[in-house]
């Protein structure tokens, strides 16, 4: 699971625990169940089995592998549309190329990220490159869904390519922690990604045995869905490992450690830590629309058979 990695962690900037600050604690953790998408890839639904009251600004999330595909196997999505949030692709193994009708798009591998604002409306295609589809290999990621709010969903789509090398990187004080910021500010820390609704977005790999003690912002949800490796949550040290997903409930600081022993196939506690100030609409979700009632879900489909949320470029057609 390479993503973006640190020979010297120590050159890193030091994410502090605030002292006195209080933990949150754990309100549930869920198991995320398989299934397949798109053309056929396999995927954890995340956030199966979880409030969206809880997870308010996060509509879905999937954790795309890890698979290990042989030559022919990789699959991906059929152009198709979106409205009313954001789609954020973070690749963590493998290579996917991304193509939407606004011109938007480029192929993310090891530690990009796609942040695809989708807004009143837009097309798109994510697939493995031909030359990973020849070859095979591994692929591993994770696409999340951000909710807009009701004034910001007919907002024109944008689109973000965030390399690896641009994620702000930090460590816990002894060094037993590396911190990927995509989104958001902790302390020192801030990610380069811009979005319409205050979010924090950072993958942390804990070596086996490390702590790490993570400042949250007061006003937003946190949750942290488990990549791979075992360990511990909250300083009630609730036991998580590989597909789940835990639910913190209010407070200042994460608590994360890592279990003293790890497979050699899973040699580090892989934690995706996500959360967001609320939004606090109404939301209806249905296919690849999130709006706030029927009727807007409605005149998505009428907009998107009327071809008003875009066109497959030219060259796609009949391809």
């Amino acid at each position: 699971m390479p993503a973006v990695t640190v020979e010297d962690m120590g050159r890193l900037p030091r994410l502090d625990p605030v002292p006195g600050a209080r933990p949150r604690r754990i309100r549930q953790v869920t198991t995320a169940p398989a299934g397949l998408e798109g053309e056929g890839f396999p995927v954890r639904r995340a956030f199966a089995g979880v409030a969206l009251a809880d997870l308010d600004p996060f509509v879905h999330m999937d954790q795309m592998g890890a698979v290990e595909y042989a030559p022919g196997e990789p699959k991906g999505t059929p152009w198709h549309p979106h409205r009313g949030f954001e789609t954020v692709t973070y690749m963590i193994d493998g290579t996917f190329e991304h193509q939407d009708s606004i011109g938007g798009g480029g192929v993310i591998t090891n530690g990009d990220t796609q942040w695809m604002t989708a807004g009143a409306g837009i097309l798109h295609i994510e697939r493995p490159p031909e030359a990973l589809v020849q070859s095979g290999g591994l692929f591993h990621g994770i696409q999340l869904w951000v909710n807009l709010p009701r004034a910001k969903k007919m907002s024109p789509p944008r689109y973000q390519d965030i390399r690896g090398t641009k994620v702000a990187l930090g460590r816990s004080p002894d060094g037993g922690a590396l911190l990927r910021v995509i989104a958001g500010s902790l302390g020192p820390l801030a990610g380069p990604g811009v979005t319409h609704t205050p979010i924090t977005l950072v993958h942390a790999t804990l070596a086996p045995g490390a702590q790490l003690v993570v400042p949250w912002p007061e006003r937003q949800n946190a949750l942290a869905y488990v990549l791979a490796g075992q360990g511990t949550a909250g300083a009630e040290k609730v036991g998580v490992g590989r597909g789940q997903l835990v639910v913190y409930g209010p407070g200042q600081t994460l608590v994360l450690e890592a279990a003293q022993v790890q497979s050699s196939a899973e040699p580090a506690f892989e934690v995706l830590l996500l959360g967001g100030e609320p939004i606090r609409e109404p939301v209806v979700a249905y296919g690849p629309f999130v709006m706030n009632s029927r009727e807007e879900i409605a005149q998505a489909f009428e907009d998107y058979q009327r071809g008003r949320l875009g066109q497959v470029p030219v060259e796609h057609i009949g391809g």
